[in-house]
């Protein structure tokens, strides 16, 4: 993942959000009404999202609408600046602020400069999973997660995380990893072949679906 590009774009992000307001009061009282109101929506959907473990199939769609919030959080934040007293909506402000540029939006907002499209696999009863690896090549910690989730037939652009389950390459080859769900039960087997250095078998983690 390119943490400087994801970084840069953050910060001209967060300075295109600054620019609005500062000329918050020169945009039209029913543009400024529709921004906000699109703001607040985004930033809700996000937290529905987060929280829910709900999202679109789309991965790359799943990661604009995080980028989408965190724009919403900088300019309703940035907003607040304008109401008394300034020095401390300012230092609120700023105190709020300081985690958007956090390790933990910058890991997901980084998947959009992700040119790797990653196969879903369906397991049938509405289940599928899809492998993605993860870690930095130069530290030497690598493994891949197999992430299970279930699509609702009413709708199947929306689906739900329904277990992630991590695999290491000191284990196991992780890339070839797979899922087997098992929905009478309510659990899933996450399955990782071992290396052809290793004894013969697989890494087997029997998980319930969440």
């Amino acid at each position: 993942m390119n943490i400087p590009l994801t970084t840069a774009v953050l910060i001209l992000l967060s300075g295109a959000m600054l620019l609005v307001r500062i000329f918050w009061e020169r945009i039209p009282p029913r543009l400024r009404f529709t921004i906000f109101t699109i703001s607040i929506i985004l930033f809700l959907l996000h937290a529905f999202f987060a929280a829910s473990r709900w999202g679109t199939t789309s991965d790359r769609l799943n990661v604009l609408i995080n980028w989408l919030a965190v724009a919403a959080y900088e300019l309703l934040v940035l907003l607040f600046t304008r109401l008394s007293p300034r020095w401390l909506t300012y230092l609120s402000a700023t105190i709020l602020l300081i985690p958007v540029f956090g390790a933990s939006i910058l890991l997901p907002l980084g998947d959009l400069f992700d040119p790797t499209s990653y196969k879903t696999v369906p397991v049938g009863n509405n289940l599928f999973y899809e492998v993605k690896p993860w870690g930095d090549p130069g530290s030497g910690n690598r493994g891949a997660d197999v992430i299970v989730s279930y699509r609702p037939p009413f709708a199947p652009f929306l689906r739900r995380k329904a277990r992630t389950i991590p695999f290491s390459d000191r284990e196991c080859n992780s890339t070839a990893a797979f899922a087997i769900p098992f929905p009478d039960t309510g659990s899933v087997l996450g399955r990782c072949p071992r290396w052809p250095s290793q004894a013969p078998g697989t890494v087997d983690k029997l998980l319930p679906l969440l």
